[in-house]
Formats: C-alpha cells, structure tokens, sequence
C-alpha cells in the first residue's frame, strides 16, 4: 500500500478491513489502537466532523518506521 506523506488517514486505512479488502498498515484491533492514542503510544488524532476523525499519514508513517 502506498501513502501519500502528507495525506490524512482513516481509521481503516490505518487499522486495516477485512470487509473493504483494505491490508492494514499498522496491525492491531480498533481497541488497541484507541488506547495506544489514549495512551500516547500512537498518534493523536484529528475530529474533521462529529463522525469523521483522521491521522497525519506522516505521523502514521513515521511510527511504522520507528521514527
């Protein structure tokens, strides 16, 4: 999968979905990677609306590269 670095990113994107056939890029539950952000393990997240919130593709990235 490739992303764009200075994209934004959905939960789905992130996480991955069977039912959408999208790979994950980061491979744990919804759960996890709710507490990671909680916890500060895992970026903190933008609200673009009351059901839309999203990730800096960067920040996601450079976690995945240990950055």
């Amino acid at each position: 999968m490739h992303i764009q670095e200075n994209g934004l990113l959905r939960l789905t994107q992130i996480i991955g979905s069977k039912k959408a056939d999208i790979p994950p890029v980061i491979p744990v539950s919804a759960t996890s990677w709710w507490n990671g952000v909680k916890s500060g393990k895992y970026p903190k997240p933008i609200k673009l609306g009351p059901k839309t919130t999203v990730w800096r593709a960067s920040e996601v990235l450079a976690l995945v590269k240990g950055d």
